[in-house]
């Protein structure tokens, strides 16, 4: 995972100032720096409205997946066997699958593809593919890393299992750069069955400062 320091012209408010629904701020750019920037201080960017104004967010608790705690169902452990698994092959394209329009509360527009390929071509945004036996592009997953911090974004399928496979691959490729804080932002009962777990805000930006 990448790490560094970043550029931008923009000043954010802490993260424990958002609002009752996460948001720190409204504004700003989605410039590489920018980007960056929010996520070591524990905010991250998406929309309010497709190709909207972009919301600044901090939500509290905080999912995470303990990256050596994914649950991994017996069925999961059987449908890894029918898959294999590229990384950064079609970055633009997971984000696209992602992105469809055709999927509820969609937050993935033209603006966010733009700014998450620019971060993907200067080695901080990544992807995970999931291909079955005939090489097609079946799911997958992309999100951000700095340092020993990885920020799940999201991830699609169009075979049963598809985007599970995909994160379980990601989990074994984050033990492998012995990432530690492994972010996915919201709870859903998705994630939860998967092992995802709450953290408070306080507990998350304590974790994330030694992370990045």
């Amino acid at each position: 995972m990448g790490s560094g320091s970043f550029d931008t012209s923009w000043v954010f408010p802490p993260a424990d100032s958002a609002d009752e629904h996460g948001v720190v701020g409204v504004g700003a750019d989605l410039e590489p720096g920018t980007i960056l920037t929010a996520y070591a201080s524990g905010l991250f960017p998406m929309p309010l409205e497709p190709d909207g104004p972009i919301a600044w967010w901090s939500p509290d608790p905080r999912a995470i997946i303990p990256v050596d705690g994914l649950y991994v169902s017996r069925s999961l452990k059987k449908s890894m066997r029918r898959f294999h698994f590229t990384s950064n092959t079609e970055f633009v394209e997971v984000m696209r699958r992602c992105g469809d329009p055709s999927r509820p509360h969609g937050w993935i527009d033209s603006q966010m593809i733009r700014a998450y390929t620019a971060l993907h071509e200067m080695g901080w945004a990544h992807s995970i593919e999931t291909r079955n036996d005939a090489g097609e592009l079946v799911g997958g997953v992309y999100g951000i890393g700095i340092g020993r911090f990885f920020a799940g974004e999201s991830m699609f399928h169009s075979e049963t299992d598809a985007s599970k496979a995909a994160l379980v691959r990601l989990c074994q490729v984050l033990i492998e750069s012995e990432v530690e804080l492994f972010d996915v932002q919201w709870m859903t009962p998705h994630l939860e069955s998967l092992g995802a777990i709450d953290l408070s805000r306080s507990d998350y930006l304590r974790r994330l400062e030694s992370a990045v």
